[in-house]
């Protein structure tokens, strides 16, 4: 074998909601594709891995779920690993006809092969593949009970550096410092702040809890169906440019998030009442998680690969419920106006904070199977997924290789449709999973979203021009 266990001191127990993400049925993946300017060098990347992501003690430990036969003793074990065996270089045609569709279908066929459990639970495909985008591309699956999709993807950072400085960790968009105000203004913006997200807070989860209860989406085109969250599924992604969405936040004065998910919404409506000419005003839901982990440095977790010291890890998410209003509007920028207000709401809340203790709390008192019973009432109620992650603000490399681009996604989650934008440098790109028997075609779906944000783009001079006016 290639992993042997070595010694029982180490062991670790497995957290709770590492140990849902394992349950029989529900097992949650995180897949991650880099795309290189260079040819992969395989031998490159696997000293690489060695030096960084094994000193991380849950990727060379073995996960013991606490199911059958060591029900009740969920841990993680220390072992050997030979990073070699966890390093795929598949056998590729360089003639092939279509490298993209090529680089769909094997990702969607990784995705979905059962992974060894006898061994840490990671793995990295490496394809000698000219795509669009890239000259080779890699495409790296992580167990999510190895961590949240927010802390593997700074981890996957933390193992590269700058092209233009190789020494150098990843830099990211500095948060912008409040200016000094009078102490007065400061107290009473801080005393309205309080008041807003205690109404907020009760109002959102209110409707969380009423609709997790007595509701669902009643839209069964693109619902997720029972038993297809491990078959049937496909991923794809497009690169656009994040200039163009700037242009849009600067007219609108809004975030870019609020661009990104306005941007989706149009994308989505037009899709479904193209495809199916549904009434207007139909009202769908989507799941946004968020990251209630303090923010750690890059820094620190590079030092914690070097030094092999340990640190807080895990998953440490809440997620929050969020309205989609399936309506054909004249004006586009109607789409972007909706997600700033109802964005600002779930901002103002402490939504996500009551949904991870929902989870917990169900744990605790009732025990795995209802915690698993009510994940999947959740997803199952809800239409779609989606999630934006800021990525690096300058050019980076993976072990010598420089980055084109970053595309990441999750699937085992009993959800159609997964919404993935992770921006890098000037790009975003847009990752798409689906279940092809609810969206049989993605692209098309794609396609529209970026016309919404081409719709806005070719608007938005007229909107500067109008807001200089008045």
């Amino acid at each position: 074998m290639a992993i042997e266990r070595q010694v029982t001191e180490g062991e670790e127990p497995v957290s709770p909601f590492a140990r849902l993400f394992s349950l029989p049925g529900l097992d949650v993946f995180n897949v991650v594709t880099i795309g290189s300017k260079t040819e992969g060098n395989p031998s490159t990347i696997i000293e690489g891995l060695k030096n960084t992501l094994i000193n991380h003690p849950r990727f060379f430990s073995i996960l013991v779920t606490g199911h059958g036969e060591h029900k009740g003793k969920a841990k993680w074990i220390p072992t050997k690993v030979k990073v070699e065996e966890h390093v795929i270089v598949p056998d590729i045609d360089s003639n092939i006809e279509n490298p993209d569709e090529f680089l769909e279908d094997y990702t969607s066929r990784m995705a979905l092969s059962p992974m060894d459990m006898s061994k840490p639970l990671w793995e990295f495909h490496l394809l000698k593949l000219k795509t669009s985008h890239a000259e080779s591309v890699a495409v790296a699956r992580f167990h999510h009970s190895l961590g949240d999709g927010m802390s593997l993807m700074s981890l996957l950072l933390a193992c590269t550096r700058k092209t233009c400085d190789p020494e150098a960790l990843p830099t990211f968009v500095a948060p912008k410092k409040s200016k000094d105000k009078n102490v007065c203004f400061v107290v009473v913006a801080w005393l309205w702040f309080i008041v807003r997200v205690m109404f907020h807070t009760c109002v959102e989860v209110i409707k969380s809890v009423v609709f997790i209860c007595c509701a669902r989406d009643t839209s069964a085109h693109i619902m997720g169906k029972p038993g297809a969250t491990l078959r049937n599924n496909k991923f794809i992604h497009q690169i656009i440019s994040l200039d163009d969405v700037k242009m849009v936040k600067n007219a609108m004065n809004m975030t870019v998030n609020d661009v990104l998910f306005g941007m989706v919404q149009a994308g989505l409506s037009r899709y479904l009442n193209k495809r199916y000419d549904l009434e207007d005003k139909l009202r769908l839901h989507g799941v946004v998680f968020f990251n209630l982990r303090p923010n750690r440095n890059i820094e620190d977790l590079a030092n914690m690969m070097a030094k092999g010291s340990k640190c807080r890890w895990g998953n440490s998410i809440g997620y929050v419920l969020i309205p989609l209003e399936m309506k054909s509007y004249d004006d586009v920028f109607e789409y972007v106006r909706q997600s700033k207000t109802m964005m600002n709401r779930k901002k103002h809340s402490l939504e996500p904070l009551f949904s991870h203790g929902l989870l917990k709390l169900t744990m605790e008192v009732f025990g795995f199977k209802a915690l698993k019973t009510l994940v999947t009432k959740i997803f199952g109620s809800t239409t779609m997924i989606f999630s934006n992650v800021v990525g690096p603000t300058e050019e980076i490399s993976f072990f010598g290789h420089q980055i084109s681009y970053i595309a990441a996604s999750t699937f085992g989650i009993p959800q159609g449709l997964v919404i993935s934008i992770q921006s890098y440098v000037e790009k975003l790109i847009i990752n798409i999973a689906v279940d092809v028997d609810v969206i049989p075609d993605p692209h098309h779906l794609c396609d529209l979203i970026i016309e919404a944000l081409s719709m806005m783009k070719s608007a938005a001079p007229q909107k500067i021009f109008h807001a200089s006016e008045v």
